[in-house]
């Protein structure tokens, strides 16, 4: 597998640096990147581009500034030909982030995103996972709460059993069991843009309904017959009473597949993955459980047809918006990835950070992430294409997480 350069003159490169995530983690980079860190901001706008590195402070003095629309082949080559690592937050991706990936599997640079978006990351797959193989890049979408807290947190009850003999995963089940933050608008805006091209085009819409949807090879995958998103309320004493879904379980759960089959299904061919919502015990928690599970329903409903879209346009942020620092540093969230293994052990892997989770929190994870594929090159399993946290960083960026106040934890479960 080819390396690349050393004498590239950057070695991060956030592109979207303009847009509310973006400046985030910029900031993030300017306040704990190594000393050295060759840093550059790219966008399409070099007034805004020269704000935000104005308003980073000394840190960021220095920082060069690249100009290039996401739509821009020629200037996203030249982008991905001058660094090690671009990281983006330009979405929704599947309608601009496709050009940046190819620039950057052709250029052999690595490749960051925090993509939640299934249509993306298959169109993806499709059109750069062997140029990326050949030319040594990792392409590491959905680098932020999604999905990285999943993905790293079911390697870990991989390895944690691994070590103990305890063989295969099967039933694993992730539980959010408190978050605070606001809605991301860039979320509600890959929402937006998922809806509408399944709603327009049956492949599309196959590919958001299979789980399996983001596999390598689609019929090695196995037939376990409840591998069906969690659509309503669940009631399970083990995890403690009644759940509703995740709304970003869906993503998730493809990702986790998606890192089971790259590694030969070491996790286990019979493993079953679900995320779920804490409602809690009685008297109130099944009420709890159907309002979140309402509340998802209604969403989606409420985007997926024209007249409703306009009045939830008019509450919902818009891409770009986001809380307050103040806002931002209230927030939080706490899981629990549960798991039993076919020797019959119950693992728990606990993981928890401080920060509003689609923002200060997923900064740390996408700068982390960029980070790791930069300067921790001989350390990174050996891997090249479309990958995933898990696959193509691993236990690296849990170290360089839990350095962050990230808190990943396994143990075994009463």
């Amino acid at each position: 597998m080819n390396t690349i350069e050393k004498d590239r003159e950057h070695d991060v490169v956030v592109f979207g640096a303009t847009g509310f995530v973006g400046r985030l983690t910029a900031a993030y980079l300017a306040d704990r990147a190594p000393a050295g860190t060759r840093i550059a901001l790219g966008g399409r706008s070099p007034e805004k581009l020269e704000q935000v590195r104005t308003e980073l402070g000394k840190a960021a003095a220095d920082w060069p500034l690249l100009v290039a629309d996401s739509q821009d082949a020629e200037a996203l080559a030249g982008i991905a030909a001058s660094t090690k690592v671009v990281a983006t937050t330009v979405g929704p991706y599947d309608r601009l982030g496709l050009p940046l990936v190819e620039a950057c599997a052709a250029a052999g640079t690595h490749y960051a995103d925090l993509a939640g978006e299934a249509l993306f990351m298959r169109h993806s797959i499709d059109a750069a996972d062997a140029t990326a193989a050949a030319s040594g890049a990792r392409i590491v979408h959905a680098c932020g709460f999604d999905s990285i807290p999943s993905d790293l947190g079911v390697l870990l009850l991989h390895l944690h059993a691994l070590e103990a003999g305890a063989g295969d995963l099967l039933e694993t089940t992730l539980v959010v069991t408190a978050v605070r933050g606001g809605v991301s608008g860039g979320t509600i805006d890959s929402m937006r843009s998922q809806l509408d091209e399944a709603r327009a085009d049956k492949a599309s819409r196959a590919i958001m309904l299979d789980p399996y949807s983001l596999s390598p090879d689609r019929a090695a995958e196995p037939d376990l017959g409840s591998e069906r998103d969690p659509m309503g309320v669940v009631h399970d004493p083990e995890l403690g009473g009644w759940l509703a879904p995740f709304v970003m379980g869906t993503i998730n759960a493809r990702v986790v597949r998606r890192s089971n089959a790259l590694q030969g299904h070491a996790y286990g061919r019979a493993m079953r993955y679900r995320e779920l919502m804490l409602g809690g015990g009685l008297p109130l928690g099944p009420a709890k459980a159907a309002g979140i599970a309402g509340g998802i329903g209604m969403l989606i409903a409420g985007l997926s047809l024209p007249g409703t879209r306009q009045v939830l346009d008019r509450v919902l942020p818009d891409p770009g918006e986001g809380p307050g620092e103040k806002q931002r540093d209230k927030g939080f969230f706490r899981i629990e990835v549960h798991t039993r293994t076919s020797t019959g052990e119950r693992l728990i892997c606990r993981i928890a950070a401080p920060g509003d989770p689609g923002y200060k929190a997923t900064a740390v994870m996408l700068g982390e992430s960029a980070l790791a594929l930069s300067l921790d090159g001989e350390l990174l399993p050996d891997a090249a294409g479309v990958l995933t946290p898990a696959t193509a960083m691993g236990t690296v960026l849990v170290d360089r997480l839990r350095a962050a106040d990230h808190a990943y934890h396994v143990e075994s479960a009463p």
